[in-house]
């Protein structure tokens, strides 16, 4: 896929791994619209990206089919790639854990992300061509303590990615699944304050060359699936 003059939408857009990766596919050319609830926080961004924002709550169910029509009518028409980067995680021991909980991690990882996947597919499909990259994680395909809804709602999103994978290969859409280990971002935090840099951890900036790296490949063949990890997560900052 050619990034220069692609059309390309990020969900979750305005802070850690979709803005890392958004900034970096407008440096390689393309159109990069970002979505996400905050919608001043988004506005900052993509001004300070220069990115189109479009405020957009994936949970929403009922909003998504006109949100996604309007995010391709704002790209000008045609979509190349989307990057479903949204998500949220709850976390709790069995014993403590309540069906809201559930509710809502899945209502956004894998509920609203496929039905705003689906409202543009029609778009993928005329244009006999497209990506779709899900973001992931390592708790995809290996459980932790504390994990369960997290890790469940990312288990559903690599077995829905394997099956979009069998599906859309004949309409020459691929489907990645990008499984980052832990990464520095605001993920979790009520306030959305980006945690610091660490040595042994990730940063986003890593995921985002992951994905410019796996969608820059020729359109002949795709990735189906890339796990990041950090390379000595047990190192201290500055050993």
């Amino acid at each position: 896929m050619q990034l220069n003059g692609a059309k390309i939408i990020v969900t979750g857009g305005s802070s850690g791994i979709g803005k890392a990766s958004a900034q970096l596919l407008i440096e390689a050319g393309a159109t990069v619209l970002i979505t996400g609830r905050n919608a001043e926080k988004l506005e900052l961004v993509a001004q300070e990206i220069g990115a189109i924002a479009l405020a957009c709550d994936i949970s929403k169910y009922d909003t998504l089919t006109a949100q996604a029509n309007t995010a391709v009518e704002l790209l000008g028409g045609g979509i190349d790639a989307l990057i479903n980067n949204a998500g949220i995680g709850e976390f709790a021991l069995l014993g403590d854990i309540q069906a809201e909980q559930f509710e809502r991690v899945f209502s956004t990882n894998v509920f609203g992300l496929t039905l705003f996947t689906q409202a543009l597919l029609p778009h993928f499909k005329t244009q006999n061509k497209g990506n779709i990259l899900n973001i992931a994680s390592t708790a995809a395909s290996k459980g932790f303590a504390y994990g369960t809804i997290y890790a469940a709602s990312k288990f559903a999103l690599r077995g829905i990615t394997q099956c979009w994978q069998a599906e859309l290969r004949k309409h020459n859409i691929r489907v990645i699944l990008v499984n980052p280990s832990e990464v520095t971002t605001a993920f979790n935090n009520a306030e959305r304050i980006e945690r610091p840099e660490e040595a042994s951890k990730l940063r986003p900036i890593e995921i985002a060359h992951v994905i410019k790296a796996t969608l820059e490949m020729d359109d002949r063949g795709f990735v189906p699936e890339v796990t990041v990890w950090a390379t000595n997560p047990q190192s201290k900052q500055g050993a």
